[in-house]
This record gives structure tokens, sequence and C-alpha cells, in this order.
């Protein structure tokens, strides 16, 4: 009985979640998403560290687009895209372009406690910001990232080999779990 109240229970709170996202992304989506957006934190301008794939050569993770969802928070589309266009970046299985994860992340600073409390929730990565004038990192923040799978699919290139793995509908606890990699 306990376990079936207990799978209710997590059932339940998913779906709460996935709402919240749901909604979040309606919101967001009056914005429009674009490949590395200009971020604010703190009132200073930030992009994700990455491939700098974006307009001017602006920085980003590769198959992403975002919008800023608030003043702490983005939330993403994820596709099997790479830097530049290159095709079939994160799965060999899943089409090229395909869309795969709801992205939400969550802008906050870097501490094992802050790791271990995120990871608990589905944000088992984070991505670094780096100052739209000057490259600069920023000092204490990053983006905590939660990666939430529309589909089963392999995951199997892109900058982690030693973390491929089968990804099925969901949060997806595997997606390069370095949130407890040391900041900066």
């Amino acid at each position: 009985m306990t376990a079936v109240i207990s799978n209710r229970k997590t059932f339940l709170i998913s779906l709460v979640v996935m709402v919240l996202l749901i909604l979040t992304v309606g919101i967001a989506s009056a914005k429009g998403f674009t490949h590395a957006p200009v971020i604010n934190v703190d009132g200073e301008y930030y992009y994700m560290a990455g491939a700098p794939d974006g307009p001017d050569d602006a920085t980003d993770i590769p198959g992403h687009e975002w919008v800023q969802a608030g003043p702490n928070q983005v939330v993403g589309k994820h596709f099997n895209t790479g830097p530049f266009d290159a095709s079939q970046r994160w799965s060999s299985d899943a089409p090229d372009g395909a869309f795969l994860y709801t992205v939400h992340g969550i802008i906050d600073t870097w501490s094992i406690e802050q790791a271990d409390f995120y990871a608990a929730r589905g944000y088992v990565h984070y991505h670094e910001l780096v100052k739209v004038d000057g490259g600069a990192k920023h000092l204490t923040k990053v983006v905590w990232l939660k990666h939430t799978a529309r589909t089963s699919f392999t995951l199997n290139r892109g900058p982690h080999p030693e973390f491929y793995h089968e990804v099925t509908p969901g949060v997806d606890y595997e997606f390069i779990p370095l949130g407890s990699d040391p900041y900066p």
C-alpha cells in the first residue's frame, strides 16, 4: 500500500511539474525562443558558454533555443543539431533536428549543497554564463539545467561520450550529470 501511495505521489508531483513547465513555456513563448539569447543576470548581460555560432559570434549550447522566463529562469528547447548546423549532434537514432528535450534552467550560485539540492530535483547539469562584453565567466552564478525528454532515443553523441545512455520520456537524470563538478 505504501508503495502505491508513493508511486501516486511521485506521479502527481511529476504531473504538477510538467504542467508548470508547459505553462512557463507558454508564457515564455510569447517573447520567442532564440539561439544564443542575451540573458540578464543581476543587471549585467550574459550568454551561455558554448560554441560561438550565434548572431555576431554569440556563444550558446549547441542545438538549444532559449527564452528568459523571469529574473532567474530560462526555458529551452533542445534539438538534435550541433554548432554551425552540424547534423545529429546528440543522437544517431533520432532524426536530424528532432526536438529532444524541453529544458528548464535556474540561474543560481554553485556550491556542493546547491548541487545536491538541484540534483534531487532533476537539475543534474549546469552551464556557465559568459559576459556579452569580454566573455568573462560569471564569478558565482551558473544555470542549473533539467532536461525533460519528449521521446525515446539514444543520447550517444555530443561533448561527453562517457555519459551515453538510452533516454525515455520524462526527466533525464543521466543528462551529462556534472552538477557536482566544482565551479568556478
